[in-house]
């Protein structure tokens, strides 16, 4: 959820229309201890660039709420934003209601989230960010993108996501050759359950892009669509969770 956070932070400021001014990071403390953030002792300029790089690798949610008051003056007033892109983007059961996206109040599908992917890797900046694999940033040093499956059988991004009520969650794209085509294949799995949620997500996009280039090659049936069960968290009982969509594009 943390990509609709960095469209205006990109508009505004990585290779954007205008400059926000300096953006600084001061000292943080960890409010949540499942709220994983990038820690600063001391007060830290930290370039738009960078801060999109600590907000999208390793899933620093502080760094959401810093560039959403960098954007827009404050959390609420981008966050109102949020709702009004994911309006116009069609995503008509999504509800933000915190630039991170980890509040239990904020709500979406996979089918919802695969538009916002669609769109925001259309960002040569943020598409760039997603598909790298490691960086070295300020005060924390080396960051390891949470994506583990960078470079492998295709894969180009874009972010993975876990909490209690969201379950482990992954936003994708892959590239394949089908049928001598070069095919997109861009989804999202959300609610998978288990002790390494993240893990277990990356291991059902895998699964999904295997079984979608397979199914090409064979020449069956379409695989059924999903989307009746892309439900709020809490909506339904754990064993009706799990949300699958995906989308493919050949050019």
């Amino acid at each position: 959820m943390v990509r609709a956070t960095t469209r205006d932070a990109i508009d505004h400021g990585v290779g954007g229309r205008e400059s926000r001014g300096d953006l600084v990071v001061t000292g943080l403390t960890q409010d949540d201890p499942g709220d994983r953030r990038l820690l600063s002792a001391d007060p830290a300029n930290r370039p738009e660039r960078e801060a999109l790089e600590a907000l999208l690798l390793p899933s620093a949610n502080n760094i959401a709420a810093v560039l959403a008051r960098w954007d827009a003056g404050s959390a609420d007033r981008f966050v109102a934003r949020m709702n009004a892109a994911a309006r116009s983007l069609g995503m008509t059961r999504t509800r933000y209601t915190d630039p991170s996206g980890y509040d239990d109040a904020t709500v979406s599908t996979a089918a919802d989230q695969v538009r916002i992917v669609d769109r925001a890797m259309r960002l040569p900046v943020f598409a760039s960010i997603v598909a790298t694999p490691s960086t070295t940033l300020p005060v924390a040093g080396t960051v390891h993108n949470t994506n583990t499956l960078l470079g492998h059988n295709g894969f180009v991004g874009v972010k993975t996501g876990s909490d209690d009520a969201a379950g482990g969650c992954f936003a994708f794209r892959a590239i394949r050759w089908i049928d001598g085509k070069r095919t997109t294949i861009t989804g999202v799995v959300l609610g998978q359950p288990g002790h390494d949620r993240i893990a277990a997500a990356l291991a059902a996009a895998a699964a999904m892009v295997d079984r979608i280039a397979g199914h090409a090659r064979r020449q069956v049936p379409a695989m059924p669509d999903l989307r009746q069960r892309t439900l709020a968290p809490g909506a339904a009982p754990p064993s009706h969770r799990l949300r699958l969509h995906a989308r493919q594009t050949r050019g």
